[in-house]
Formats: C-alpha cells, sequence, structure tokens
C-alpha cells in the first residue's frame, strides 16, 4: 500500500474585523422588500432596481433581484449545500418574546421560543417569503 503525503501549507490567517454584510438573492425583489423593510422593520440603507441593503444591528444585507436564470419555481432549500440559516444575535429575553409575538401577530409562522439543546440557549426561527431560515438567538 502506498501512502500519499499531503504538503504542510501555512494557514492564511486573515485579519478581519467579522462579517460585512450578507447577500441573498430572491424570485421576487418587491414581495422580498415588503418582508425585511415594511413588516420586520429593518432600516433600508440603498435601494436600486435590482437591489436593496438593510441593516440588522451592525450587519448590512443585501437581497438581490432574480437573475435570468433563477426559476420563478425555485425555493431555499436549507439541505442543499450553501447556506443553511442566518442567526441575529438577542441579548435580552424579553426582546427574544417580544419579537416571537409580532411574528406571530403580523402572521410570519415562526417555532415561538425553543431551546437550543446544543447550546442551551433560546431562540425563534421564521422564515422569509423565499424560506430562507432565520434565528432571532439568545447570545
Amino acid at each position: 500500500m502506498t501512502m500519499t503525503t499531503v504538503p504542510t501549507i501555512d494557514a492564511i490567517k486573515p485579519v478581519t474585523s467579522g462579517v460585512h454584510h450578507v447577500t441573498l438573492r430572491c424570485t421576487d425583489l418587491e414581495r422580498s422588500r415588503l418582508f425585511y423593510i415594511e413588516r420586520m422593520g429593518f432600516p433600508l440603507l440603498m435601494e436600486t432596481p435590482e437591489l436593496f441593503l438593510f441593516a440588522a444591528g451592525t450587519t448590512a444585507f443585501g437581497v438581490r433581484a432574480p437573475a435570468t436564470t433563477t426559476s420563478a419555481a425555485d425555493s431555499f432549500d436549507p439541505f442543499r449545500v450553501g447556506l443553511d440559516h442566518v442567526a441575529l444575535g438577542c441579548a435580552d429575553a424579553a426582546e427574544l418574546h417580544r419579537v416571537t409575538t409580532a411574528l406571530t401577530a403580523a402572521g410570519i409562522e415562526n417555532t415561538g421560543v425553543r431551546m437550543d439543546s446544543t447550546l442551551g440557549k433560546e431562540y425563534v426561527a421564521f422564515k422569509d417569503p423565499d424560506g430562507i431560515k432565520w434565528e432571532l438567538y439568545m447570545a
């Protein structure tokens, strides 16, 4: 049996201040804008005919219109390679419960407040109109 050696390389170790922005692709830009800006109430940072940006804390999120190759029937699947979900930090249990109640009142399906048994933290999960899963997660 022959052993193959993998060359040793030094880790890149980028120096970063953290996430600058995250961009999501949607199937209907106006529907997504209504969800994130009007219903969720995230502040709008910028808007073009093909993209809008909103702030969630100190992180900018972009939502892009469908590409010409995006099927109208396409939807998010957290089980495919790529994004599983987005979790926003929450430092206050009262805020977590307030948002959960507001999601329900707005007709946005959600899990209710649950306990993550792995990390022992409470969270609420919900989905955007394209099925992208979001969580508000106790930090």
